[in-house]
């Protein structure tokens, strides 16, 4: 990007609302915390560059500490018609949880890989991005097909709970259970292929779930069982299987 590019970059952030807060928090964490705090950073929405900022937007926005349990408590807040999400965690407890392949992984993934700076002098931000790439170079299919195992577990008890209130007719809390399987599926799926996704919203979209009604996730959830018996992690089990996993 030439100067010219990167000068309306930031002009188009000053103009945002979301940037506003999220400076005016940064700024007021390090004055109160200022020996605690390594870094800070917005993820999500904001850091992707989003234009459905508007008022009424929401901040991510990340607090690395030096140490955990310092600095600000994590908290949620509407700060001038803007929702701050604020999260603090220690550097190398962040660092870790970069490091790791869990059933959440494809919903988790992009704020350790996406995130844009609000005061980060020694370039931590860099790190948990190349800490996080890293893990995944170094990741075994095996690591992911089990991830995707358990993701599948949570997805077919939600479908499975969904059927049961349908046929009772709970219908509002059938929906629900159904947003929950449909959001499981997605995770399988970004798990099997290695595919992060930006948001719940995102993944539901992008793997075709969003509109999915309950037979269509059912059909979802027996195919993905069927590739994952293929990869040699077998939804169905005997009881030694499940006393020995």
């Amino acid at each position: 990007m030439d100067a010219s590019g990167a000068e309306l970059e930031a002009d188009r952030y000053l103009d945002d609302p979301r940037w506003r807060v999220a400076e005016r928090v940064s700024e007021t964490a390090l004055r109160r915390f200022a020996a605690d705090i390594l870094a800070v950073a917005v993820h999500g929405p904001l850091a992707h560059g989003d234009e459905d900022g508007g008022g009424d937007g929401e901040v991510g926005l990340l607090v690395a500490t030096y140490r955990p349990g310092s600095g600000p408590s994590p908290a949620t807040r509407r700060v001038d018609g803007v929702l701050v999400e604020l999260t603090v965690a220690g550097a190398d407890d962040y660092l870790g949880q970069a490091r790791t392949i869990g059933p959440l992984w494809p919903l988790t993934a992009d704020r350790y890989v996406t995130t844009r700076a609000l005061h980060d002098p020694t370039g931590w931000l860099r790190t948990l991005r190349d800490e996080h790439l890293a893990r995944l170079a170094r990741a075994r299919p095996a690591e992911f097909s089990a991830s995707a195992r358990q993701a599948w577990y949570r997805g077919s008890a939600a479908h499975s709970r969904a059927l049961r209130l349908a046929e009772w007719y709970e219908t509002d809390q059938a929906l629900l259970m159904l947003g929950e399987a449909r959001l499981a599926a997605a995770t399988v799926h970004g798990l099997l292929s290695r595919t992060y996704f930006r948001d719940p919203g995102d993944a539901v979209r992008r793997t075709g779930l969003a509109g999915a009604d309950m037979t269509e996730v059912g059909a979802v959830l027996t195919r993905q069982a069927e590739e994952l018996a293929a990869r040699g992690r077998p939804v169905d089990g005997s009881v030694d299987d499940l006393l020995t996993a």
